[in-house]
């Protein structure tokens, strides 16, 4: 999720993945796969960052290793049978 800010001051928080575009009309328009649209403080270029910074977070979770794996323990060739 990503936190934006709306004109009147509130702030939500919105899933990026639903996000179709966002646009800069002067305000800035985030419009949903739904239709929704949301009028937001944030610039559009801020939003990107967001989104960017959302998705490498979710890359970087999912790649670690949990706290009782091993890191090797991950890693398997798939050429040769495991022992």
């Amino acid at each position: 999720m990503i936190t934006v800010t709306r004109r009147n001051g509130t702030a939500f928080a919105l899933n990026p993945d639903l996000i179709e575009r966002v646009e800069a009309t002067p305000d800035t328009v985030i419009t949903l796969v739904s239709g929704t649209r949301y009028v937001v403080s944030e610039s559009v270029e801020q939003i990107v960052d967001e989104v960017c910074h959302f998705r490498a977070s979710v890359l970087l979770a999912s790649s670690a290793p949990t706290p009782n794996e091993s890191p090797r323990a991950r890693l398997r060739s798939v050429s040769s049978p495991e022992s």
